[in-house]
């Protein structure tokens, strides 16, 4: 259900309420170039420089949008990586063996990750430049290994962080969800690792009945009573937490959830190495749920059709939510 069109389509909001461009973070897991050489590869295509955080961590610096990071997705690894090692002593020599062997176990499972730093919408085309570029070099995804469980992940910033406009957002993710989630095709290795849960269903229809359109205490309330995770293929614990630190912290001490003013979107798998493959796919799908936000006439009716769609069972059951999105409440994909 690729989508053969490569054009990155605009937004409904291309800037924030305080008038500055609006950014994205994209993040992409990979196997097929070690650490070093993705560094090395990312840094010769953008003209950065490489410098060294701790064994398993590259930054690489010179971008005027802030630092781009290559790193092992291994938080055990890159913490002892960043350890100084006791010299010619047996402790040090078997604290060396030790991480050596974990570093040999985790380059079988584990991706090497590229994070970009927050990025303006019209850089979205280098971008989709520096993915066919690794591809190029050897760089392999989701679907080139049974085991492999990699994704990319987005962090589009909102244009304004009112509890308004965010309810609009997630109103409409719920909608699309099947949708996105079809025209993903996710791997099965992501699907059991449930990186990329759905919402619960009793959530979903809290949040699309008519009248929900709460002050945010409630609304992070809400989500954080039914969504107390990172595992949601739309995570919005890093945007409460930069909103509201002291709520989402009562019940959410994850230090690896991190305050950003975007939504952090990580349903898509990262298939870099098929080359009808790119960032278009997945950021073009995106836009149809902020179109579908900002138009709040078509978002009250997409909801209200699918509040009854889930309230009948046997549509649940043998309906095609998907066909009628898009025969109904879509516009052009």
């Amino acid at each position: 259900m690729r989508n053969p069109v490569r054009e990155l389509k605009q937004p409904p909001w291309l800037h924030t309420a305080e008038g500055g461009v609006r950014r994205v973070g994209v993040e992409l897991e990979m196997s097929g170039l070690r650490l070093d050489e993705l560094a090395a590869c990312v840094a010769g295509f953008l003209g950065l420089a490489v410098h060294s955080r701790g064994r398993y961590e590259r930054l690489l610096k010179g971008d005027r949008a802030g630092d781009w990071v290559v790193e092992l997705d291994f938080d055990l690894l890159k913490r002892l990586g960043r350890e100084a090692r006791a010299a010619d002593s047996l402790a040090g020599e078997l604290e060396r063996s030790a991480e050596e062997a974990l570093a040999w176990v985790a380059e079988a499972v584990v991706p090497v990750e590229l994070i970009s730093p927050p990025l303006a919408l019209e850089r979205l085309g280098e971008v989709e430049g520096l993915i066919a570029h690794l591809r190029a070099a050897g760089a392999k995804g989701t679907s080139d290994s049974l085991i492999s469980a990699f994704g990319m992940q987005l962090n589009p910033e909102l244009h304004d962080t009112g509890a308004r406009s965010i309810t609009a957002c997630l109103k409409a993710f719920l909608c699309l969800y099947d949708w996105l989630f079809a025209r993903a095709d996710i791997d099965i290795a992501r699907r059991v690792t449930r990186y990329v849960d759905p919402f619960p269903l009793d959530y979903a229809r809290k949040v699309i009945a008519r009248g929900y359109w709460p002050a945010l205490g409630t609304l992070i309330d809400d989500y954080l009573a039914d969504n107390p995770t990172r595992n949601r293929a739309l995570d919005l614990l890093p945007l409460f937490l930069h909103l509201d630190e002291a709520r989402v912290r009562k019940l959410v001490s994850d230090p690896l959830v991190k305050p950003r003013p975007t939504f952090h979107y990580r349903l898509p798998d990262c298939d870099i190495h098929l080359p009808d493959w790119g960032l278009y796919l997945a950021w073009n799908d995106w836009v149809e749920v902020e179109r579908l936000a900002a138009d709040e006439a078509r978002l009250q009716g997409c909801c209200a059709a699918y509040l009854e769609h889930l309230s009948r069972p046997l549509d649940r059951l043998l309906g095609d939510w998907v066909a009628v999105l898009e025969a109904e409440w879509l516009g052009e994909a």
